[in-house]
């Protein structure tokens, strides 16, 4: 097929043209594609390299810690442990003003929660004749209020140190004779604390006065001493057996809420159920003295607080501090 001259030289224009355009197009896209290596061996050498499977990793254990602080809201049976090593630690060191100060306020409390227990417990006679177990069910739920103040704010109760020093010394993180000092000066500041709640703040303004409290507190202390020995030493175990259980449960929980429900319960338990508390005693009978219950100081101490200290040393200490420490502590 022949071509004019003039549609020859107009084909041959077209055709450099179109090529003269390729041509940049090429220039075009190999300046940026080296614009883009640059950049690129740049922002590699600022950021490591991240593998599919460690992205998938990470997120997986961001989400197990996120469920595991807002699912578990109590410490393990060894935590509690680990923690009492430091506790024992630190109230076996303790400056003497400072423990006999602590011990005070743990006597006083006890009995801030005995006293609320007693007039909220035997305030319903006439409710409580047809209901025996009603005076103690609401001595029961009112008179953990002491422990609740001695372990929230802050005490030095004998009962709960029977068994919270045990793990300390049994790993050999302190003596034997700091735990006798300890439980010695708390024991008598606990006294000390409890009867001077008693005559100034009770006694002296007359709670008590009144009936059927004034009855009642006086029964209290008549049954309490007497007791034989061997019933108020068994009673003395079952007592503190559940108060460190109780103390147990408050080092266990995370949260204000959680430690008092815990602290609460076992005590409770221990006050319907009948046994005796030799701190709680240290209010109850001296109270009842006072108002004329047919009780000495002798019989205080020898038929009651005597007994009722060992078995609350032996509930505590071999119950809860020796036997979970064996179980769970440090070997």
């Amino acid at each position: 097929m022949s071509h004019s001259p003039l549609g020859s030289f107009l084909e041959g224009r077209v055709i450099l043209l179109f090529e003269s355009r390729i041509a940049k197009w090429i220039v075009s896209l190999s300046q940026i594609k080296s614009n883009f290596a640059g950049r690129w061996v740049v922002l590699s050498h600022q950021v490591p390299p991240i593998s599919k499977s460690k992205c998938v990793t990470d997120k997986y254990l961001a989400a197990m810690s996120q469920e595991t602080t807002t699912q578990i809201h109590v410490a393990t049976p060894q935590e509690v442990i680990e923690s009492t090593y430091k506790i024992g630690i630190a109230k076996s060191q303790l400056p003497l003003p400072k423990l006999i100060l602590l011990g005070m306020l743990a006597g006083i409390y006890i009995s801030v929660g005995g006293l609320f227990s007693t007039l909220v417990g035997y305030g319903m006679p006439v409710l409580a004749e047809g209901n025996p177990i009603l005076p103690k069910l609401l001595s029961g739920l009112t008179f953990p209020l002491g422990l609740i103040l001695v372990q929230l704010v802050g005490a030095e109760l004998f009962t709960g140190n029977n068994a919270t020093l045990i793990p300390a010394v049994l790993s050999r993180q302190i003596s034997w004779l700091s735990v006798l000092r300890n439980w010695g000066v708390v024991y008598c500041s606990n006294l000390a604390g409890a009867l001077l709640f008693v005559y100034v703040l009770i006694h002296s303004v007359g709670l008590f006065t009144a009936e059927p409290w004034h009855s009642a507190i006086m029964g209290i202390a008549e049954h309490k001493v007497h007791l034989s020995w061997g019933n108020a030493f068994l009673r003395g175990i079952g007592a503190n057996w559940l108060v460190c259980l109780a103390v147990w449960l408050g080092f266990a929980a995370r949260t204000p809420l959680a430690r008092m429900v815990g602290l609460a319960l076992p005590v409770t338990a221990f006050v319907v159920m009948g046994y005796e508390h030799s701190i709680a005693n240290m209010f109850y009978i001296p109270l009842g003295i006072l108002e004329g219950a047919e009780v000495s100081i002798q019989d205080f101490f020898v038929a009651n607080l005597i007994p009722v200290t060992l078995g609350n040393i032996l509930g505590g200490a071999l119950f809860v501090g020796s036997l979970y420490t064996y179980i769970y502590g440090k070997r």
